[in-house]
């Protein structure tokens, strides 16, 4: 068995299991053609890459989002998609939380005045205490509800808009009463650019917007034209669109706005797990059972016919 050693993959992850007859091969198209298995990263997926591996029997990604895959053409080429779906939760509700903290601390600007000796540093700040503030969480999956447990455990009061619970309020009753929205939803059709221009006046003057999620369902211009006019207190982004953005966007230099780079699941804790988890569901399919985490059992159907 060999699998394809992909961009942003440690090669321990595969020199811990010489047993289970994995080898790495190259990113050139001579040796990945002979990959049958591929941990993937965030790099897209398409019809024309999965006709460049022919004998490639299942890709595991190494998290949770999975929108840089095509099911479909996985699926008709019979190929196994799987997830790690409980690897990133811990890391991503803190990282969530940490910029939360920071941006409703002002912790970004108070720093940078600091570091320009500007003085007066009491009376420009403009924090906001947390504890009795609401969190509006659009989303409530795994790492929705270990952020909603963190800001219950600080005293925030929490409310949740996701369509799979019992919970739920209307996306209009989330904007309106939310002082700190964070984002915790997929992107798909439903969801890309539903945080626009209207979703961004909808929410209470001086709250905050915090985006651990997908970029795009945020409107990138939109959120930038309600910083600027002073309508939100700012923002903190792990994820953008576009991703990365360039040096010079004004996102990368607004004090009340902070940018990490798509790595709120990369503690090391979080990155072991994920990557364990993915070679179990490599195994898996190699050894001829079916993955835990498939995310097209279809696939079993074609190749039962």
């Amino acid at each position: 068995m060999m699998a394809w050693w992909v961009r942003g993959v440690p090669g321990h992850l595969i020199d811990r299991h010489h047993d289970a007859g994995l080898v790495a091969v190259g990113p050139d198209q001579a040796e990945r053609a002979q990959a049958t298995a591929v941990f993937a990263g965030g790099e897209p997926y398409s019809v024309d890459v999965f006709d460049s591996i022919p004998n490639l029997r299942i890709l595991a990604r190494i998290g949770i989002g999975y929108d840089a895959v095509d099911l479909d053409a996985a699926t008709d080429r019979g190929i196994l998609v799987t997830n790690t779906p409980d690897g990133p939760t811990t890391s991503t509700a803190e990282h969530t939380v940490a910029l939360m903290m920071s941006v409703a601390h002002e912790l970004n600007a108070s720093a940078n005045r600091l570091r320009a000796a500007t003085g007066d540093y009491v009376n420009h700040q403009r924090s906001m205490e947390l504890q009795g503030r609401t969190l509006g969480l659009l989303g409530f999956g795994r790492i929705g509800q270990a952020v909603s447990a963190i800001a219950e455990a600080i005293g925030m009061r929490v409310i949740i808009t996701d369509p799979a619970s019992a919970q739920s309020v209307s996306i209009d009753q989330l904007l309106a009463e939310a002082d700190v929205l964070s984002i915790h939803a997929p992107a798909t059709p439903s969801t890309v650019g539903l945080i626009d221009a209207d979703a961004l006046a909808a929410m209470k003057p001086g709250s905050i917007l915090i985006n651990c999620a997908r970029g795009p369902i945020v409107v990138t211009d939109d959120l930038v034209d309600a910083l600027n006019s002073g309508h939100l207190m700012g923002a903190g982004l792990d994820v953008t669109d576009p991703e990365p953005l360039d040096a010079d966007h004004p996102l990368l230099h607004m004090d009340n706005v902070i940018v990490t780079p798509h790595i709120a699941s990369n503690t090391q804790a979080g990155r072991a797990r994920m990557e364990t988890m993915a070679f179990e569901q490599v195994a898996m399919a190699l050894a001829g059972d079916q993955p835990t985490q498939l995310l097209n059992p279809a696939v079993l159907d074609s190749e039962r016919n």
